[in-house]
């Protein structure tokens, strides 16, 4: 553990939040090694954050109600639910480099070092996409009404919210490797050292699975409608709807670390190295902890 990362752990009895506005209805997020961004699912828009103070560098034109948000490197791609297409923005200068067409009602999306991987709620699959030139390379089945994706190294996996399962496919070729059972309405998901983690919304927990094979390793009760996940390199933190507040877990044993007041309707979460930023899409505010 570095000097950082534990000074992140004794953060937790003091609960130091600072918040940020955001545009109207703050949904996914994306860090690009140095900023934050947010899409604006009711602005049709998505802003730039320097992730050191919060001041906001710019807000870009995306397509229509936009919802993931995935770096590759170089660029920023999202997810417009509404245009069943992903736009693809330049992300030292916010430049729009592309909007390509996926499935229908695309939500969630990850990088996995060379493709972007889109889930299509409405379609019921997910589109691979070269993060090159936006061309579409194969589109996969995946369970019912996908939401969202993670990548493990290997390979891409899903939520299927009305299926109550996860879909593992193999980066190289999509080919399908297993579909594993979780909670109710699974939304969110990450990848954490050899484990992949699940918020259940409708559960109320979250379901930790061993990435090699799919196994359940445990599930463990966390806050009401749990939305979003992500892990910190130590520690896993999800966002609880309904409770407006964060759950802070041992990513070793599942162990509740805490759990903290954010804004209001806390839908999703990313981690910039230092601290953990909150999309509350209720309040239209961000949370940094």
């Amino acid at each position: 553990m570095n000097p950082l990362q534990l000074a992140i752990l004794r953060w937790y009895d003091a609960n130091l939040c600072t918040s940020f506005p955001a545009g109207p209805f703050p949904f996914g997020m994306a860090f690009d090694g140095a900023n934050v961004w947010v899409a604006n699912n009711q602005g049709n828009t998505v802003t730039k954050l320097q992730a050191c103070d919060g001041a906001q560098l710019g807000t870009y034109p995306v397509g229509q109600f936009p919802e993931g948000v995935a770096f590759d490197g170089a660029n920023v791609w999202v997810t417009n639910f509404g245009g069943n297409t992903v736009t693809k923005l330049q992300a030292g200068s916010g430049t729009a480099l592309g909007t390509f067409a996926v499935g229908n009602g695309p939500e969630g999306l990850a990088f996995d070092g060379a493709n972007v991987w889109v889930a299509n709620s409405g379609t019921n699959n997910v589109t691979k996409l070269s993060a090159t030139n936006g061309a579409v390379l194969g589109a996969f089945a995946a369970g019912n009404q996908p939401r969202a994706v993670a990548f493990d190294g290997k390979n891409v996996w899903v939520t299927n919210r009305l299926s109550n399962n996860v879909t593992k496919l193999r980066a190289s070729d999509g080919a399908l490797f297993g579909t594993f059972p979780v909670g109710t309405f699974p939304l969110g998901i990450a990848f954490e050292r050899g484990h992949i983690w699940v918020t259940n919304a409708n559960s109320n927990n979250v379901t930790k699975l061993r990435a090699s094979d799919g196994a359940a390793l445990g599930t463990f009760a966390v806050g009401s409608a749990p939305r979003a996940v992500v892990f910190d390199g130590n520690n896993v933190w999800v966002a609880n709807t309904f409770d407006n507040t964060v759950t802070v877990l041992q990513a070793s044993n599942g162990a509740a670390l805490g759990t903290f007041p954010v804004g209001v309707a806390p839908q999703n979460l990313a981690f910039d190295g230092a601290n953990v930023w909150v999309a509350n899409s209720g309040g239209n505010t961000l949370s940094k902890l």
